[in-house]
């Protein structure tokens, strides 16, 4: 959901696939995304394609988006003919819970009915924890969904008003707990570090409550000032300091100190989980490069090394579908070359690392260096995996850019 996607090529209008890309369809885990444009506010370090009630004044909202992702995964469905049943889904935004438990069971029902689900699919959904009640949780589980993941971000009170985030204090945790009384065994927290203004007590006390909640997973991200931003225009204006690398790196070792200290491990490097049951599946699909559809506008969908992107405003994507047209922006086919970059850019972000065979000569003895500086952990070189060492997960881009740059 980037701000700017690649150009890319011109689609076709009925969305088909290279017969290159859907060979092997079926044989490989399949996702489904679907992307919730909606908030009920704009928070300043946001680039997501979100808009507010206000910015979609004059259309019909929730009920034209609703229709049109009904048909794009109809559409989805007729372009793959018959994949293997989504293993996961993944609702985003946005704010999905904006729709309510029975709106989100509808986006369930919708995948459920174009491409089908596996009887052990991993289903998410991300939830503003203030707009969810125990009802809401109760109403989403039995709707089918099996993991939910809360924006928390922070509980300094001075750090959410530079995010432009309004919590009520304590609700995050208790929403967590909400989650569990309905039957939630896997309860996710999100968390932003490195906000101007924050110390390091204040990410202290947000990593406390997130391990009092009980939750199973944390995500926590260092915050990127992004162009566009109300946050980068302060920035720019000097009104706010940029992030400090440094920083970032204090405060990283305190997150993974923390959460390791609790029982949750690191699997990629911005997310830490109790148990392999309590990863985020579907991003590791991501990860992996599997296949998946992305659903809604701005939505991106990569099946067999092609990948492409939807139409970015709710009103134009819902008059292409209601045209029976795909509403695809654009897209491009991965060569041999860009799936090997792009398995080094993602693969060595997880724990479980990057086979060494998908090296090339360069690129191995690249790795070696990375192992003489302590990037790349030494055991797991020699039993052929490259995976990161803590002082290369704080340098995990760098360490890229050389394997990278290597391959070239």
């Amino acid at each position: 959901m980037a701000a700017k996607p690649p150009e890319g090529d011109p689609p076709p209008a009925d969305g088909a696939l290279p017969s290159a890309a859907l060979a092997g369809l079926g044989e490989r885990p399949f996702g489904v995304y679907v992307h919730v444009p909606f908030c009920a506010t704009r928070c300043g370090y946001c680039d997501f394609n979100t808009y507010t009630s206000a910015e979609l004044a004059g259309t019909s909202g929730t009920a034209d988006w609703l229709s049109a992702l009904r048909a794009e995964l109809a559409l989805g469905a007729r372009v793959l003919g018959t994949p293997a049943p989504a293993s996961t889904v993944f609702v985003g935004g946005g704010t999905p819970s904006l729709l309510g438990a029975e709106g989100l069971g509808g986006v369930l029902d919708a995948v459920r009915d174009s491409f089908g689900l596996t009887a052990d699919a991993e289903v998410t959904t991300e939830a503003n924890p203030e707009s969810t009640s125990p009802e809401f949780f109760a109403g989403i589980r039995a709707a089918g969904y099996t993991r939910v993941s809360l924006g928390m971000q922070s509980v300094a009170p001075h750090v959410l008003a530079v995010l432009d985030r309004v919590h009520t204090p304590g609700r995050p945790a208790e929403a967590a707990a909400q989650a569990r009384a309905a039957g939630f065994e896997h309860v996710s927290m999100d968390l932003i570090y490195g906000t101007p203004g924050e110390r390091a007590e204040d990410l202290r006390a947000s990593l406390e409550a997130a391990l009092a909640a009980g939750v199973d997973h944390v995500s926590a991200y260092a915050l990127i000032v992004e162009e566009g931003t109300a946050l980068a225009r302060k920035v720019r204006r000097a009104e706010l300091p940029a992030p400090d690398d440094d920083v970032l790196a204090d405060r990283y070792e305190l997150v993974d100190g923390m959460l390791s200290a609790a029982g949750l491990d690191w699997y990629e490097v911005s997310n830490w989980a109790r148990d392999e049951r309590a990863r985020c599946w579907h991003n590791i699909g991501y990860w992996r490069s599997g296949d998946w559809w992305g659903a809604g506008p701005g939505a991106h969908s990569h099946v067999g090394g092609v990948r492409w992107w939807n139409v970015r405003h709710p009103a134009r994507y819902a008059d292409l579908l209601a045209a029976g047209n795909s509403p695809a922006a654009g897209r491009e086919t991965l060569g041999v070359e860009d799936r090997a970059t792009e398995r080094v850019l993602l693969e060595l972000r997880l724990a479980d690392g990057l086979a060494a065979r998908a090296l090339t000569e360069p690129q191995h003895a690249e790795a070696k260096l990375a192992v003489a500086d302590g990037l790349l952990d030494e055991a797991s070189f020699a039993a052929g995996n490259c995976v990161l060492t803590a002082r290369g997960r704080l340098l995990a881009d760098a360490v890229v850019r050389r394997l990278v740059i290597a391959g070239e």
